[in-house]
């Protein structure tokens, strides 16, 4: 299979063997790394594995974007140097800068293209987290990377929208949101980052959803107005959905 063009279709985390990945899609999202980044040498191997073409980002360590939460903490597979409590979302702090550079060590082992920071709906939208956010990239200055921001909850409402926009534009940073559930980036963005987390149920996934070919199509329609997009799948059937959505894309 040759390489992909501008829009680039994926998976968040592997759901198959990584070889099926890599033979039929065109990235993959690592979830790993944002739950406790693995080892350098794993990371190298899966990146040896891939074509060359085949592009790799990184979910950003919770420890940076969601702090202390004992649910997500049963996650972890180390000690860490720091208490738990020294852990505050987008705080320029010596702990939470120490846990960017583990994610940056795994986004370089990977040779990863882009850093996404996904925020939970409890990162509420208002003018300090935005300052908190701006602060911290000003204070992280993190380079050679693509760097995308998904908040959830409040931040899609059009107080909330405003302030993105605002932290977008100074910060330097883009805006990733799922475009089926209308929410979609500024569009002076060069690029769509979509991270699709099926349709209905309570809140703002579904994971158990299955797209429909109807759904796929209205998805085409709003990727073929970006000309450059990564679309990944985030539900029970993310990897069927790609394949099938990416065939969809090369059919014209």
């Amino acid at each position: 299979m040759g390489g992909p063009g501008r829009r680039l279709v994926g998976t968040c985390g592997f759901q198959k063997a990584r070889r099926r990945h890599f033979e039929s899609l065109d990235a993959v999202e690592v979830q790993q790394t944002f739950y406790d980044p693995p080892p350098g040498d794993r990371l190298k191997r899966w990146a040896s594995e891939a074509p060359d073409w085949f592009v790799f980002t990184v979910k950003v360590w919770m420890l940076v974007t969601h702090g202390y939460n004992p649910r997500l903490w049963r996650r972890l597979r180390r000690r860490l140097p720091y208490e738990p409590a020294s852990f505050k979302p987008f705080e320029p702090s010596e702990p939470v800068l120490w846990a960017l550079r583990e994610t940056l060590n795994a986004a370089e082992a990977l040779g990863a293209r882009a850093l996404v920071f996904q925020t939970p709906a409890s990162f509420r939208a208002s003018e300090d987290n935005a300052a908190r956010v701006e602060g911290f990239f000003r204070e992280a200055g993190i380079s050679g990377y693509e760097i995308y921001w998904e908040p959830r909850g409040d931040w899609w409402t059009p107080q909330g929208l405003r302030l993105l926009e605002r932290v977008a534009s100074r910060a330097g940073v883009s805006i990733a949101g799922d475009p089926l559930r209308g929410r979609l980036p500024p569009r002076w963005q060069e690029t769509l980052y979509a991270r699709l987390h099926g349709l209905g149920g309570r809140g703002e996934v579904n994971y158990r959803y299955r797209y429909t070919d109807g759904d796929l199509e209205r998805l085409k329609g709003i990727v073929e107005e970006w000309e450059s997009a990564y679309v990944m799948f985030n539900n029970v059937y993310a990897f069927e959905d790609a394949v099938r959505f990416r065939a969809l894309l090369l059919s014209g």
